[in-house]
């Protein structure tokens, strides 16, 4: 990890090695941007989210700072219906496409919730997890929290931004909530990206919040979101401030044009696997 004041070197892309003696795997860290975040900062995944709890004169606009990653578990769990089950069946459905000797990538990896998925089912010989991230406090937080964990399949953790990051000799690659918060311009580029970055029969799993091409169906979702938050303890201050912070940071778009993108991309089929209310996961086909 690179420590404040520290120099962050740039490692080579290499797949970790597991350990014959305890089953565990070792951590490697790819650091592609500097990083001056304090070491060894301890989180527990029972910290409670009240980051809005408080009236503020001013919101600031949403980031993946180390005040997020502290409550993210409790934050995702209150926040986005059904994340539990998507990042389960992330896991079953790298198990059941995943190749021998390909790369399975989970781009945007928060905590590594999807790669620990996928590391524990996945058994083909010569597969290895790549998971990126562009926050360091999230990247922090996912070694200490893998580093703790044994798998079948290595994880191997990046500091770097999705974009421009190499993607290649691919058979799963993952996307949880990560888009949305990608400008819009560059959507289309990435996803093709990630296309040709796939072997034939190869699968990408692309999990969003979405809007409706229909206002009043897309303001009866968001309401029924608004009370499923509620119902897990949310205050109405806390659920506007939020959503005023993330105003202009995540970017939904309709299931129709996450399709549409999908196919201009190369893939072959599409399909809708989970939806609930306004959040949904596809699974497409190389």
């Amino acid at each position: 990890m690179g420590c404040k004041g520290s120099k962050v070197q740039i490692l080579p892309f290499r797949p970790i090695q597991k350990s014959r003696v305890s089953g565990f795997f070792n951590v490697c860290i790819i650091l592609s941007t500097n990083s001056n975040r304090e070491c060894g900062v301890a989180m527990s995944a029972n910290n409670p989210d009240q980051i809005y709890a408080q009236q503020r004169e001013v919101i600031e606009r949403f980031s993946f700072d180390q005040q997020v990653v502290s409550v993210f578990p409790d934050m995702i769990r209150r926040s986005v219906p059904g994340y539990a089950t998507i990042v389960e069946m992330t896991g079953v459905l790298a198990a059941r496409y995943a190749k021998p000797n390909t790369n399975l990538y989970d781009l945007g990896c928060s905590l590594g919730a999807s790669s620990l998925a996928m590391a524990k089912l996945v058994q083909q010989d010569g597969c290895r997890i790549v998971s990126v991230d562009n926050s360091a406090a999230m990247i922090d937080q996912a070694t200490a929290l893998i580093s703790q964990s044994t798998t079948a399949t290595p994880i191997e953790l990046h500091l770097a931004d999705v974009l421009g990051f190499p993607l290649t000799n691919a058979s799963v690659a993952v996307m949880n909530f990560t888009l949305q918060f990608i400008a819009a311009e560059k959507r289309d580029a990435l996803v093709t990206e990630i296309a040709q970055s796939l072997a034939p029969g190869g699968i990408f799993v692309l999990s969003e919040k979405i809007r409706f091409e229909d206002d009043a169906e897309d303001a009866i979702q968001q309401s029924m979101h608004h009370a499923f938050k509620f119902n897990n303890g949310y205050s109405q201050l806390e659920i506007s401030q939020k959503r005023t912070a993330l105003e202009n940071v995540l970017i939904p778009e309709t299931i129709a044009e996450h399709r549409q993108r999908l196919i201009n991309a190369g893939f072959q089929k599409v399909h809708v696997w989970f939806h609930c209310f306004n959040f949904m996961s596809l699974v497409a086909f190389r």
